[in-house]
């Protein structure tokens, strides 16, 4: 049966990874599919890189230093995730923050934690206004 379930942590992480590679790389996305990937994993991955435009205009305006192409590729990808989550409406806006700035430290560094904090948060701030 394809696409094992995993926890959505799993899922979330393993599409900021196969992402991060589409993002470095420029292989089409699918090629990036190896063996059995989750369900969650492959929507939320295949969603981003079809609104990856979209999304990193968003990134940019609510960055007041940084463009999303100036982003490292970690935080850029975990950006992403976190927005389409956040649009998606499925997953709690506090375990979406959570999971971005946990991503962006264990993968990148504590200042990539913090940048993604900051935009992250603005543009959740923006969403309530």
């Amino acid at each position: 049966m394809p696409g094992s379930a995993i926890s959505r942590r799993e899922a979330r992480r393993g599409a900021v990874f196969m992402l991060f590679q589409w993002d470095v790389t420029g292989r089409p996305l699918g090629s990036l599919y190896e063996g059995d990937v989750d369900d969650y994993t492959r929507r939320l991955a295949d969603a981003v890189t079809e609104r990856a435009a979209e999304l990193d205009a968003r990134i940019t305006s609510a960055s007041d230093d940084w463009t999303a192409d100036r982003l490292g590729a970690v935080e850029r990808n975990v950006l992403r995730v976190a927005l389409e989550e956040l649009d998606g409406g499925e997953v709690p806006v506090e375990v979406v923050l959570d999971e971005a700035v946990t991503l962006a430290k264990r993968y990148a560094s504590e200042d990539a934690a913090r940048l993604v904090n900051g935009i992250l948060g603005k543009l959740v701030r923006e969403r309530t206004t």
